[in-house]
């Protein structure tokens, strides 16, 4: 066993297939960071986007890691971060919450009987600029293997329009974009999925019309465990924080624009106020002074990786890190 596969299971990392699957124990009220952040060597053959599927991470959340590292060719050597340490979302811990600026997914499992209750976090694809993913709660209504795809006519109207005309329906196969599986959500017209994909480079991207979607090896798992009925809330949260022991750690990540036609929840706060309100929600439940300076770098950086901005302990989060190349 390697050192860095003995450190993942002390830590209550599991894995599935051939991605990562990120399982850690849901932490007790008033704890709200999970993982670790990794510093792995690369060798000659890697590319970020393999790494970060080996990991269960995105394409964007490593490259904003690892700025100024080649997406396709970091070399043999390079010292690569995996920033698989996160704060939760600010959300019931229950069900599915998929968070859209961190392009993450976190799924809740209901514990059995004498089961530790744990979290479940995977990389996701949302809406692209003119395609954005709707916020709100919603549930899963239908469950299919092997779907067909019945692309709707402003899909069918783009691709003309660009010269790439599609069928009125897209059987399953290499070709189907939906992958082999897909999960139906309740949202008002719908046209919104979860579901695989039959191009995984694009994962952790914002490119999707509008579905969540996911890495095959990801959504066949969760598609095995979760039953129509499954709460699924979707929130706008580019700046997450929570307490680690007695520290405030701060993760930020790029403000997406807000898309108040798209947006069928009317109670969601736009995306700088939500910050803010979660921020003010925290503090109340501390005492410890913050640095203001280190605050606003975090959140100016936008680096998608925990930082700690309490005064009395200003230590980076990256910094507690792993150096292996061999991993689980």
């Amino acid at each position: 066993m390697t050192l860095l596969r003995a450190v993942w299971i002390s830590l209550g990392c599991l894995t599935a297939g051939a991605a990562q699957a990120l399982t850690y124990p849901l932490p007790p009220p008033g704890s709200d960071v999970v993982g670790a952040v990794q510093q792995i060597e690369a060798r000659e053959s890697d590319t970020l986007l393999a790494l970060g599927r080996q990991y269960g991470i995105g394409y964007e959340e490593m490259r904003r890691a690892n700025p100024g590292v080649d997406v396709w060719l970091p070399g043999e050597g390079t010292s690569i971060i995996i920033p698989s340490r996160f704060v939760l979302p600010n959300a019931p811990r229950e069900g599915v919450v998929i968070n859209i600026p961190e392009m993450r997914l976190y799924h809740y499992p209901e514990p059995k009987k004498n089961q530790r209750p744990v979290v479940e976090t995977y990389p996701i694809s949302v809406g692209r600029m003119d395609w954005s993913t709707p916020l709100g709660v919603s549930r899963i209504t239908e469950k299919t293997r092997n779907p067909y795809w019945f692309p709707p006519d402003s899909i069918l109207e783009e691709r003309a329009a660009q010269g790439r005309p599609l069928p009125e329906a897209v059987p399953p196969g290499p070709d189907n974009p939906l992958g082999r599986h897909k999960m139906r959500l309740s949202i008002p017209g719908g046209a919104y999925l979860i579901h695989g994909t039959n191009e995984p480079r694009g994962i952790g991207m914002r490119v999707t019309h509008g579905c969540i979607r996911m890495f095959p090896e990801d959504v066949e798992s969760l598609f095995e465990r979760l039953p129509e009925g499954t709460q699924v809330r979707i929130v706008n949260q580019p700046v997450k924080a929570g307490w680690l022991g007695g520290n405030l750690a701060i993760e930020a990540h790029p403000v997406l624009p807000a898309d108040a036609e798209n947006a069928y929840d009317p109670l969601s706060p736009p995306p700088l106020e939500a910050a803010v309100l979660a921020i003010a929600g925290v503090l109340d439940r501390g005492t410890g002074r913050v640095d203001n300076e280190r605050l606003v770098d975090v959140v100016d950086q936008a680096s998608g990786m925990p930082a700690l901005v309490s005064r009395d302990d200003t230590r980076p989060l990256a910094l507690e890190a792993m150096t292996a190349r061999s991993g689980p």
